[in-house]
C-alpha cells in the first residue's frame, strides 16, 4: 500500500511518517508540501518523491493520504483528496469551522472514501483499558468527568488564529471531548467557558477552563492550556478522571514513564515507555483502508469535538452558557 503525506506543517507528521516506515507492505508514496525546502528535506529523509504540485501528487498511484497541514487548510486538502478517490487520515481538529467540517464529511461520503480523524489518545493503552472497564459496567453509571490537556506553546502558525482557528482551547479540547464522548456514548449539550491568554504574550488563547453538560446529565470539567514551560520534565499531560456510581478511576496518558536526571537546564525529564499511540493509530487507519471497514474515528467524531471547542470560544465571548 502506498500512503502519501500532505504537508509537514504539523509536528505529528514526522511521527506518522516514521510509523509508516516501520510497516511491512506499506511505503510512503510521495510527499506534497507547499514549503519546498521542507518538502524536499522530508522526501530525502523518508526516501520518497517530493511533489510541489498538489494535483500531480494526487494523480499519482497512492492509495491514501495523511494530512498534517495548518488547520485552516484541512478542508481544501481533504476535498481535493476525496475527489481524487484517496482515503484520508486528517490531523485534528477536523477544521476551523463547523460549516467546513460538514462539507468535508459530505464530500467524503459522496466520494465513498474513508475519512478518519487523527485522535491518537484513543489508542493509549490505559485509555483503552478504562474503556473496557466502563463497557463491562465496573464503574457503574458515569456521573461526571474531570479532564486536563496541558502542554507547551507550539508557537509558529499555531498562534496565528487565521491558520489555527484559535489557541490552546481548540488545540487541547478536541482530544478529551472525543474520549468523553467515546466513554459515555453521549453528546455535549451545554458549554460554559472562560478563555484567555495567561502564560504568554500572544494574540490567541493559551488557556481555557470549561464546564460541560451531556445529553443524559453527565457533567464534566476540562482544563486546556499551553501552561507548561520548556524546562518542564514532560511535554504536558492528558488526564481523565471518570466518576461512576460504583467506582472512580483516574488515568494519565503520560504516566507510563521513567524519570531521567542529568545536568543542565532541564535536569529532570520523563522518558515515555508506554505504547506508541501514533503507531497504533496508523495501523488502525491502514487496516480500515485494507478491509474497507468503517473508521474507528470518523469525520462525525471530529465534527462533534470541534463544536464543543468553538462553543467554548463563543461562551467566553458572550459571557453565557452555549447550548448545542
Amino acid at each position: 500500500m502506498k500512503i502519501g503525506m500532505m504537508s509537514f506543517a504539523h509536528m505529528h507528521a514526522y511521527s506518522y511518517a516514521n510509523c509508516l516506515m516501520t510497516l511491512p507492505d506499506v511505503e510512503i508514496g510521495g510527499i506534497f508540501d507547499d514549503d519546498p525546502d521542507r518538502g524536499k528535506k522530508m522526501a530525502a529523509d523518508f526516501k520518497t518523491t517530493y511533489y510541489s504540485d498538489q494535483t500531480d501528487f494526487l494523480a499519482s498511484d497512492i492509495d491514501a493520504v495523511i494530512i498534517c497541514s495548518e488547520n485552516n487548510r484541512h478542508k481544501d486538502m481533504v476535498i481535493a483528496a476525496a475527489k481524487a478517490n484517496k482515503h484520508i487520515l486528517c490531523e485534528k481538529p477536523i477544521a476551523t469551522t463547523v460549516a467546513d467540517a460538514k462539507e468535508m464529511i459530505r464530500v467524503c461520503q459522496e466520494a465513498d472514501v474513508i475519512f478518519q480523524i487523527a485522535y491518537p489518545v484513543r489508542f493509549s493503552a490505559p485509555i483503552r483499558a478504562l474503556k473496557t472497564r466502563i463497557d463491562a459496567g465496573e464503574l457503574g453509571d458515569i456521573v461526571a468527568f474531570r479532564t486536563t490537556n496541558r502542554g507547551q506553546n507550539p508557537d509558529g502558525w499555531f498562534i496565528d488564529a487565521a491558520q489555527s482557528g484559535g489557541g490552546a482551547v481548540i488545540d487541547h479540547t478536541v482530544h478529551m471531548v472525543d474520549i468523553m464522548r467515546w466513554y459515555s456514548g453521549q453528546e455535549v449539550t451545554e458549554v460554559d467557558a472562560v478563555v484567555d491568554s495567561y502564560f504568554h504574550n500572544i494574540a490567541v488563547d493559551d488557556a481555557g477552563i470549561m464546564t460541560l453538560e451531556f445529553a443524559n446529565g453527565i457533567i464534566a470539567s476540562h482544563d486546556a492550556s499551553w501552561s507548561r514551560f520548556p524546562e518542564y520534565p514532560a511535554w504536558g499531560d492528558v488526564v481523565i478522571e471518570v466518576i461512576g456510581t460504583k467506582q472512580t478511576v483516574k488515568v494519565n496518558v503520560s504516566n507510563e514513564h521513567l524519570r531521567h536526571f542529568t545536568r543542565g537546564e532541564k535536569s529532570l525529564s520523563h522518558v515515555f515507555v508506554g505504547n506508541n499511540k501514533d503507531f497504533d493509530l496508523i495501523v488502525d487507519f491502514i487496516d480500515c483502508v485494507t478491509s474497507g471497514a468503517r473508521p474507528s474515528i470518523t469525520g462525525f467524531d471530529g465534527l462533534k469535538s470541534l463544536e464543543v471547542a468553538l462553543a467554548a470560544y463563543e461562551s467566553n465571548r458572550l459571557g453565557k452558557k452555549i447550548q448545542l
